[in-house]
C-alpha cells in the first residue's frame, strides 16, 4: 500500500477564542513527542516540521501516503486529550490504498477538525 507520513507541526500552539496561548513546551511538539512514542503502525513515517501555516488552528498535522491516496490537514488536536483518535485515524488511514476512510469509521476528531483535504497526485484531473 506504500508508505504513509503524518507530519506534525512542532511549533503550532494551542487557540482559544482565535488567541494563541503562549505555552510550552508547545502542544505541537508534545504531540510529536507522543506520537514517537506510540506504537504506529508497519510502514508509518513520523516527521515534525517547524510550520504548515495552520496556525490560527492550533496544533495540526498532515497525514500523506504517496501518489495513489488523498492528503488531509487536522487542526485544533490536543496532544493530551486527542491521541488516541488520532492514532485510530492513522491506523485506519494506513489500511486503505486511496486514503478514504468512510466518514463513519472516522475518529470523531478527524470528522469535525479537518483543514484541508487534496487529491492526489494520480487523480484525473476533472477537465479532461
Amino acid at each position: 500500500m506504500g508508505e504513509v507520513t503524518v507530519t506534525v507541526c512542532t511549533t503550532c500552539r494551542k487557540t482559544v477564542d482565535g488567541e494563541r496561548v503562549p505555552e510550552e513546551p508547545r502542544p505541537g511538539f508534545r504531540l510529536h513527542e507522543a506520537l514517537q512514542a506510540a506504537d504506529l503502525p508497519e510502514g508509518v513515517r513520523l516527521r515534525g516540521n517547524e510550520c504548515l501555516s495552520a496556525c490560527s488552528n492550533g496544533c495540526s498535522l498532515a497525514i500523506t501516503g504517496g501518489p495513489d491516496r488523498w492528503t488531509y490537514i487536522y487542526g485544533r488536536l490536543d496532544p493530551e486529550d486527542h491521541l488516541d483518535q488520532i492514532l485510530a485515524g492513522i491506523r485506519a488511514y494506513a489500511a486503505t490504498t486511496d486514503g478514504l476512510v468512510p466518514w463513519r469509521e472516522r475518529p470523531e476528531v478527524f470528522r469535525k477538525q479537518s483543514i484541508a483535504r487534496i487529491p492526489p497526485l494520480s487523480a484525473p484531473d476533472p477537465k479532461d
